[in-house]
Protein backbone atom coordinates (compact mmCIF):
# COMPACT_ATOMS: atom_id res chain seq x y z
CA UNK A 1 0.00 0.00 0.00
CA UNK A 2 1.81 3.37 -0.92
CA UNK A 3 1.66 5.99 1.47
CA UNK A 4 -0.96 7.88 -0.39
CA UNK A 5 -3.52 4.85 0.05
CA UNK A 6 -2.79 4.83 3.47
CA UNK A 7 -3.43 8.64 4.01
CA UNK A 8 -6.86 7.92 2.08
CA UNK A 9 -7.59 5.04 4.41
CA UNK A 10 -7.06 6.73 7.40
CA UNK A 11 -8.52 9.97 6.80
CA UNK A 12 -12.57 10.05 7.35
CA UNK A 13 -14.01 12.09 4.45
CA UNK A 14 -16.23 15.04 5.97
CA UNK A 15 -18.94 14.90 3.74
CA UNK A 16 -20.73 18.05 2.91
CA UNK A 17 -24.64 18.21 3.54
CA UNK A 18 -27.23 16.45 0.83
CA UNK A 19 -30.24 18.92 0.12
CA UNK A 20 -32.73 19.16 -2.65
CA UNK A 21 -32.25 20.23 -6.58
CA UNK A 22 -33.52 23.80 -5.64
CA UNK A 23 -31.27 24.28 -2.66
CA UNK A 24 -28.10 22.39 -4.91
CA UNK A 25 -29.06 25.08 -7.75
CA UNK A 26 -28.90 28.10 -5.36
CA UNK A 27 -25.23 27.12 -3.98
CA UNK A 28 -24.26 26.75 -7.32
CA UNK A 29 -25.23 30.75 -8.55
CA UNK A 30 -23.89 31.74 -5.36
CA UNK A 31 -20.73 30.18 -6.05
CA UNK A 32 -21.09 30.97 -9.69
CA UNK A 33 -20.62 34.52 -9.24
CA UNK A 34 -17.18 33.72 -7.56
CA UNK A 35 -16.00 31.60 -10.45
CA UNK A 36 -17.22 34.56 -12.79
CA UNK A 37 -14.80 36.79 -11.06
CA UNK A 38 -11.97 34.63 -10.67
CA UNK A 39 -12.59 34.32 -14.90
CA UNK A 40 -12.08 37.95 -15.17
CA UNK A 41 -9.39 38.20 -12.91
CA UNK A 42 -7.47 35.30 -14.63
CA UNK A 43 -7.76 37.58 -18.17
CA UNK A 44 -6.67 40.85 -16.60
CA UNK A 45 -3.41 38.79 -15.17
CA UNK A 46 -3.10 37.32 -18.94
CA UNK A 47 -3.18 40.95 -20.27
CA UNK A 48 -1.11 42.40 -17.68
CA UNK A 49 1.12 39.41 -18.38
CA UNK A 50 1.63 40.64 -22.12
CA UNK A 51 2.39 44.21 -21.30
CA UNK A 52 5.60 42.70 -19.24
CA UNK A 53 8.80 44.40 -20.67
CA UNK A 54 10.97 42.31 -22.85
CA UNK A 55 14.48 41.13 -22.29
CA UNK A 56 16.66 40.75 -25.21
CA UNK A 57 18.94 37.08 -25.71
CA UNK A 58 22.24 38.28 -27.39
CA UNK A 59 23.77 34.97 -26.28
CA UNK A 60 23.77 32.15 -28.80
CA UNK A 61 22.48 28.84 -27.89
CA UNK A 62 23.05 24.95 -29.46
CA UNK A 63 20.67 22.32 -29.04
CA UNK A 64 20.41 18.75 -30.29
CA UNK A 65 17.40 17.62 -32.23
CA UNK A 66 16.66 14.44 -33.94
CA UNK A 67 18.45 15.89 -37.19
CA UNK A 68 21.56 17.12 -35.47
CA UNK A 69 22.36 20.60 -34.17
CA UNK A 70 19.86 23.49 -34.44
CA UNK A 71 19.78 26.85 -32.74
CA UNK A 72 17.26 28.59 -30.35
CA UNK A 73 16.00 30.55 -33.31
CA UNK A 74 15.40 27.07 -35.27
CA UNK A 75 13.25 26.17 -32.09
CA UNK A 76 10.74 28.42 -33.31
CA UNK A 77 10.14 26.37 -36.96
CA UNK A 78 9.17 29.79 -38.68
CA UNK A 79 6.66 31.09 -36.26
CA UNK A 80 6.83 34.02 -33.74
CA UNK A 81 6.39 32.42 -30.50
CA UNK A 82 8.25 29.82 -28.95
CA UNK A 83 7.23 27.99 -25.57
CA UNK A 84 10.09 26.05 -24.28
CA UNK A 85 9.52 23.46 -21.43
CA UNK A 86 12.59 22.35 -19.55
CA UNK A 87 11.90 18.76 -18.40
CA UNK A 88 14.24 16.56 -16.23
CA UNK A 89 15.14 13.42 -18.15
CA UNK A 90 18.87 13.05 -17.89
CA UNK A 91 21.03 11.19 -15.68
CA UNK A 92 20.46 11.57 -11.66
CA UNK A 93 16.90 12.00 -12.01
CA UNK A 94 14.69 9.65 -10.05
CA UNK A 95 14.20 6.36 -12.70
CA UNK A 96 16.71 7.60 -15.42
CA UNK A 97 17.22 5.98 -17.66
CA UNK A 98 13.72 4.50 -18.29
CA UNK A 99 11.91 6.87 -16.75
CA UNK A 100 11.71 10.77 -17.00
CA UNK A 101 10.76 13.12 -13.71
CA UNK A 102 7.14 12.39 -12.50
CA UNK A 103 5.89 15.47 -12.46
CA UNK A 104 7.61 16.74 -16.08
CA UNK A 105 5.86 12.99 -16.97
CA UNK A 106 2.54 14.10 -15.82
CA UNK A 107 2.88 17.91 -17.76
CA UNK A 108 3.87 15.77 -20.80
CA UNK A 109 0.69 13.26 -20.53
CA UNK A 110 -1.66 16.22 -20.40
CA UNK A 111 -0.07 18.66 -23.20
CA UNK A 112 -3.21 19.10 -25.76
CA UNK A 113 -2.25 18.61 -29.53
CA UNK A 114 0.55 20.69 -30.36
CA UNK A 115 -1.50 21.77 -33.91
CA UNK A 116 -3.51 23.97 -31.86
CA UNK A 117 -0.78 25.97 -30.93
CA UNK A 118 0.78 25.83 -34.43
CA UNK A 119 -2.41 27.44 -35.67
CA UNK A 120 -1.89 30.61 -33.66
CA UNK A 121 2.36 30.91 -34.79
CA UNK A 122 2.96 29.20 -31.87
CA UNK A 123 5.55 26.20 -31.21
CA UNK A 124 5.71 24.16 -28.13
CA UNK A 125 8.98 22.43 -27.52
CA UNK A 126 10.17 20.71 -24.29
CA UNK A 127 14.20 20.61 -23.36
CA UNK A 128 16.30 18.03 -21.41
CA UNK A 129 19.52 17.13 -21.27
CA UNK A 130 19.36 12.94 -21.93
CA UNK A 131 21.17 12.04 -25.41
CA UNK A 132 18.47 12.43 -28.48
CA UNK A 133 18.36 8.16 -28.30
CA UNK A 134 16.94 8.00 -25.00
CA UNK A 135 14.52 10.90 -25.58
CA UNK A 136 13.30 9.51 -28.62
CA UNK A 137 13.03 6.57 -26.94
CA UNK A 138 10.81 7.78 -23.80
CA UNK A 139 9.05 9.22 -26.40
CA UNK A 140 8.19 6.09 -28.34
CA UNK A 141 7.02 4.17 -25.05
CA UNK A 142 4.84 6.60 -23.49
CA UNK A 143 3.26 8.15 -27.04
CA UNK A 144 4.56 11.76 -26.62
CA UNK A 145 5.16 13.87 -30.15
CA UNK A 146 5.73 16.94 -28.46
CA UNK A 147 8.81 18.56 -30.21
CA UNK A 148 12.09 17.14 -27.73
CA UNK A 149 15.63 18.19 -27.95
CA UNK A 150 18.87 18.20 -25.95
CA UNK A 151 20.49 21.04 -23.86
CA UNK A 152 24.18 20.69 -24.60
CA UNK A 153 24.89 24.43 -22.93
CA UNK A 154 24.09 26.57 -20.39
CA UNK A 155 20.74 27.60 -21.48
CA UNK A 156 18.65 25.76 -18.72
CA UNK A 157 20.95 27.78 -15.91
CA UNK A 158 20.70 31.06 -17.93
CA UNK A 159 16.96 31.15 -17.79
CA UNK A 160 16.33 30.15 -14.61
CA UNK A 161 15.32 26.53 -15.02
CA UNK A 162 18.68 24.50 -13.84
CA UNK A 163 17.82 23.25 -10.75
CA UNK A 164 13.68 22.71 -11.68
CA UNK A 165 11.25 22.72 -14.21
CA UNK A 166 9.87 25.72 -15.85
CA UNK A 167 8.38 27.13 -18.75
CA UNK A 168 9.73 30.25 -20.60
CA UNK A 169 8.32 32.21 -23.39
CA UNK A 170 9.89 33.82 -26.32
CA UNK A 171 9.06 35.83 -29.69
CA UNK A 172 11.31 36.17 -32.44
CA UNK A 173 11.26 39.75 -34.65
CA UNK A 174 13.29 38.03 -37.45
CA UNK A 175 16.54 36.82 -36.19
CA UNK A 176 16.66 38.90 -32.59
CA UNK A 177 14.60 36.88 -29.75
CA UNK A 178 13.25 38.52 -27.02
CA UNK A 179 12.33 36.56 -23.66
CA UNK A 180 9.15 37.26 -22.52
CA UNK A 181 8.00 35.31 -19.10
CA UNK A 182 8.60 32.39 -16.98
CA UNK A 183 6.20 30.74 -15.07
CA UNK A 184 7.80 27.82 -13.03
CA UNK A 185 7.40 25.59 -9.73
CA UNK A 186 3.30 25.54 -8.69
CA UNK A 187 3.38 27.88 -11.99
CA UNK A 188 3.69 24.97 -14.47
CA UNK A 189 0.24 22.83 -12.72
CA UNK A 190 -1.62 24.24 -14.77
CA UNK A 191 -0.05 23.95 -17.94
CA UNK A 192 -0.48 21.53 -20.90
CA UNK A 193 -3.95 22.79 -22.36
CA UNK A 194 -4.15 25.22 -25.67
CA UNK A 195 -5.54 28.25 -23.70
CA UNK A 196 -3.38 28.36 -20.47
CA UNK A 197 -0.23 28.01 -22.54
CA UNK A 198 -1.61 31.02 -24.85
CA UNK A 199 -2.28 33.15 -21.84
CA UNK A 200 1.32 33.26 -21.18
CA UNK A 201 2.52 33.77 -24.28
CA UNK A 202 2.96 38.18 -25.71
CA UNK A 203 -0.04 37.02 -28.77
CA UNK A 204 -2.25 35.76 -25.95
CA UNK A 205 -5.49 33.93 -27.32
CA UNK A 206 -6.06 35.38 -30.61
CA UNK A 207 -9.89 35.08 -30.95
CA UNK A 208 -11.55 36.95 -32.66
CA UNK A 209 -14.30 38.27 -30.86
CA UNK A 210 -12.07 39.24 -28.26
CA UNK A 211 -9.70 41.59 -30.95
CA UNK A 212 -13.29 42.71 -31.70
CA UNK A 213 -14.25 43.46 -28.46
CA UNK A 214 -10.92 45.35 -27.99
CA UNK A 215 -11.61 47.35 -31.09
CA UNK A 216 -15.27 48.77 -30.48
CA UNK A 217 -14.41 52.05 -31.84
CA UNK A 218 -11.67 51.44 -35.11
CA UNK A 219 -10.63 55.04 -36.27
CA UNK A 220 -10.66 55.03 -40.52
CA UNK A 221 -10.01 57.61 -43.15
CA UNK A 222 -12.94 59.17 -44.44
CA UNK A 223 -13.67 60.08 -48.42
CA UNK A 224 -13.30 63.55 -47.21
CA UNK A 225 -9.84 63.87 -47.41
CA UNK A 226 -6.65 63.17 -45.63
CA UNK A 227 -7.17 64.43 -41.60
CA UNK A 228 -10.47 63.03 -41.38
CA UNK A 229 -11.48 60.75 -38.60
CA UNK A 230 -14.69 58.65 -38.56
CA UNK A 231 -15.40 55.71 -36.90
CA UNK A 232 -16.88 52.16 -37.60
CA UNK A 233 -19.15 49.56 -35.23
CA UNK A 234 -17.64 46.75 -35.07
CA UNK A 235 -20.20 43.83 -33.92
CA UNK A 236 -19.84 42.64 -30.24
CA UNK A 237 -20.19 39.01 -29.94
CA UNK A 238 -23.54 37.71 -28.28
CA UNK A 239 -22.73 36.40 -24.75
CA UNK A 240 -21.72 32.66 -25.64
CA UNK A 241 -19.56 34.25 -28.55
CA UNK A 242 -21.17 32.27 -31.48
CA UNK A 243 -22.46 35.25 -33.24
CA UNK A 244 -22.39 39.11 -33.56
CA UNK A 245 -25.43 40.87 -32.38
CA UNK A 246 -26.48 43.74 -35.18
CA UNK A 247 -26.59 46.91 -34.08
CA UNK A 248 -29.28 48.72 -32.23
CA UNK A 249 -30.57 51.12 -34.89
CA UNK A 250 -30.94 48.15 -37.03
CA UNK A 251 -32.60 45.51 -34.70
CA UNK A 252 -34.91 48.45 -34.11
CA UNK A 253 -35.86 48.71 -38.12
CA UNK A 254 -36.57 45.08 -38.30
CA UNK A 255 -38.87 45.46 -35.63
CA UNK A 256 -40.42 47.88 -37.32
CA UNK A 257 -40.69 46.17 -40.41
CA UNK A 258 -42.07 43.46 -39.11
CA UNK A 259 -45.29 45.80 -36.57
CA UNK A 260 -45.79 47.28 -40.13
CA UNK A 261 -46.48 43.88 -41.86
CA UNK A 262 -48.62 42.31 -39.33
CA UNK A 263 -50.64 45.21 -38.93
CA UNK A 264 -51.35 44.75 -42.79
CA UNK A 265 -52.05 41.62 -42.18
CA UNK A 266 -54.80 42.37 -39.65
CA UNK A 267 -52.60 41.18 -36.91
CA UNK A 268 -51.40 42.85 -33.54
CA UNK A 269 -47.78 42.67 -31.91
CA UNK A 270 -46.63 44.89 -29.04
CA UNK A 271 -43.19 46.71 -29.77
CA UNK A 272 -41.01 45.20 -27.25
Amino acid sequence: MTSVEKARTNAAMQTPPVVSPQDWEAARQQLLVKEKAHTRARDALAAERRRMPWMEVDKTYAFEGPGGKISLVDLFQGRKQLILYRAFFEPGVFGWPDHACRGCSMVADQVAHVSHLNARDTTLVFASRAPQADIARLKKRMGWEIPWVTITDSFDADFGVGEWHGTNVFYRDGDRIFRTYLIKSRGDEQMGGTWNYLDITPLGRQEVWRIRRQAIRSPRPTNGGTGTIATRRVLRPTRNGSRCRMPERRRFARRVRSDRDLSNQGGHRRRP
